[in-house]
């Protein structure tokens, strides 16, 4: 058995940020995570203007920026009637008017890298969590397998932050509230040629019964495509070569290249459902990031939305753990203050989920619903959709007092 203030339960973003804003204060935090390393294909690789404020509030963003990657400064849609500029960010109040493209394996280990040099921190990868102790309708750590076996970990607080798919969600009873019609994506990789366009926007493409993403990932393109849900066998039934000409006729410079798809092990089936828990918390747990509400991929908002929870709770639970008075009141707060802020997304993203769902049902042209249209057209309320997507809303900042560290 080991004993720290706080246990997280997931090494994403959310979890990675949270165990680092904690440690940086000198709270003993322990990171569990299930994998034996970050390395995992077609992951979020997107990091938006307020997550790099919140970094540059700590002084690591320009450290990151170091660091290989791309940029985006608008998403692009492309229709049958033309292109669509819908979130510009360039426009925004911030001093990181894009989103930085970078691996999700690299960024979060940075977060460790940065997280490793308190003593306080420690990280366990391959610790799968099998059990949440509970005492007197409490939680008080968690149970996990590792490379040593079954060990118990007893804690003040643990922390739900292992995604979309949130064991610890499970195993706490807690059941999310499906909020839009699901979509299955299949990802792949396609080659990317000196005479490309130039990627300086996440680009989306959309033709009769196809939605196709394009995400620059420097030597390749990452590759979205949405199909209905539980159409897969009916597409595969169909022959990785009717797929291949689905795409070059939506995007068709990519013409070139969809035959480097040659076999269906080449492309991953993910199935897509936002969602929402009606309470984050129970008595010594809270759920932050995918595992309280899982985002669409549409908008690629679900890392930013999930570090910035991370920033709330830390801000609101610092003191608490230092002092040893962590009350449910206080995981309450963390829900208050990030829930409008993630209904606000989800409702924007869903409009326009829901509006690509109707369009693979129905194999029609793809239009964008109304209150977009006018959003898009009104300039004073031109910038909003870039808003919500980049800073989600109103973007949390790290308080004046977890922006220093702790003296060791």
């Amino acid at each position: 058995m080991c004993q720290t203030t706080c246990c997280i339960v997931g090494g994403g973003p959310a979890g990675a940020f949270l165990a680092l804003l904690l440690a940086r204060q000198g709270i003993s935090v322990m990171l569990l995570e299930a994998h034996k390393n970050f390395a995992r294909d077609f992951r979020g690789d997107t990091l938006h203007p307020a997550v790099l404020e919140v970094l540059g509030e700590l002084g690591l963003a320009n450290r990151l920026l170091q660091f290989s990657h791309t940029k985006a400064h608008y998403v692009q849609f492309h229709t049958s009637t033309g292109p669509i500029l819908f979130d510009d960010f360039r426009h925004l109040r911030t001093s990181y008017p894009y989103v930085m493209k970078l691996p999700q394996e690299q960024f979060l280990e940075f977060l460790a890298s940065e997280a490793r040099r308190y003593a306080n921190f420690r990280l366990v990868m391959s610790a799968r969590v099998e059990q949440l102790i509970e005492e007197n309708g409490s939680i008080h750590g968690v149970r996990y397998r590792g490379p040593n076996g079954v060990t118990e970990v007893r804690a003040m607080l643990t922390v739900g932050a292992d995604g979309r798919f949130s064991w610890t969600r499970r195993l706490a009873g807690m059941t999310p509230v499906r909020l839009s019609p699901p979509l299955d994506f299949l990802w792949f990789h396609l080659p990317r040629y000196q005479d490309d366009p130039q990627a300086e926007a996440v680009e989306l493409y959309f033709g009769p019964g196809l939605f196709l993403v394009l995400l620059d990932r420097g030597e390749k393109w990452q590759v979205g495509c949405a199909i209905g849900k539980g159409t897969y066998q009916q597409v595969r039934g169909s022959g990785i070569e009717a797929l291949q000409h689905s795409i070059a006729c939506c995007v068709p410079w990519m013409a070139n290249r969809v035959a480097y798809l040659r076999d269906w092990r080449q492309l991953s089936l993910l199935s897509i459902e936002a969602n929402r828990l009606k309470r984050w918390y129970r008595p010594g747990l809270l759920l932050i990031g995918d595992a309280a509400h899982a985002m669409s991929p549409i908008g690629s908002v679900g890392i930013n939305l999930a570090i910035q929870d991370a920033v709330a709770a830390a801000n609101r639970l610092s003191l608490p753990l230092q002092q040893n008075r962590l009350q449910v009141g206080d995981l309450a707060a963390i829900q208050r203050d990030r829930e409008w802020r993630t209904r606000l997304v989800q409702s924007w993203v869903g409009l326009i989920q829901r509006q690509i769902v109707a369009t693979l049902n129905a194999r029609q042209p793809f239009q964008l619903p109304p209150i977009a249209r006018l959003a898009l057209r009104a300039p004073l309320v031109r910038t909003i959709p870039a808003r919500i997507t980049a800073l989600g809303g109103w973007p949390e900042h790290v308080c004046r007092e977890l922006r220093r560290e702790k003296d060791m």
